[in-house]
């Protein structure tokens, strides 16, 4: 009797001289090779999304909303009330009169009347012409019309300075002012 086990038997033909044993798998390793397959088949056609989950990109997206809920992005006092009442500072308006004699007369010319950007004294805005709407414009900038985001730029005080001393020349009415651009607003 051989000390080789029943399993192992020599096959039938040689390659090169060289003749093969047929050596069978374990059955526990088959059966978890067909359970691979069957997972497979499972996860493949997932309809349900019990098995793979929702996915990154909606996973990403809830986390992105739950984390804006929890900690929402800061306005800078761009509420109408408190810049409304930022307007009777005389403070702020001489910063606000500073910072656009600094920054915005290249295009606003120094008198509000409009160069390469629009004219501020008239009722005629192109982004809204309320101290939010103003903010909004001044804080983001609108790049495509060549107005930079004076908040990334300019501290958040000055922002807010330069919105309600703009807002205070609407009506100055300044020598050889630009067309009016935009939407009249109240």
């Amino acid at each position: 009797m051989s000390n080789e086990p029943q399993d192992d038997r020599l096959l039938d033909h040689a390659y090169d001289g060289i003749q093969e044993f047929d050596n069978p798998l374990p059955r526990w390793w088959v059966w978890i090779f067909y359970a691979t397959i069957v997972f497979a088949a499972a996860y493949y056609f997932d309809f349900t999304g019990r098995v793979r989950g929702p996915g990154r990109i909606k996973e990403y997206e809830q986390q992105m909303a739950d984390a804006a809920k929890r900690w929402p992005a800061p306005t800078g006092g761009a509420d109408e009330a408190a810049l409304l009442a930022l307007a009777n500072d005389p403070q702020a308006l001489s910063l606000g009169k500073a910072t656009f004699t600094t920054n915005c007369v290249a295009c606003h010319r120094a008198d509000a009347g409009g160069l390469i950007g629009p004219n501020l004294t008239d009722e005629y805005w192109l982004h809204g012409g309320t101290l939010a709407a103003i903010y909004k414009t001044v804080d983001g900038g609108v790049l495509e019309k060549g107005m930079p985001n004076w908040g990334k730029l300019l501290k958040p005080e000055q922002v807010k300075a330069v919105v309600v001393y703009v807002a205070s020349l609407k009506g100055t009415n300044p020598p050889n002012p630009k067309a009016p651009q935009g939407d009249k607003q109240p």
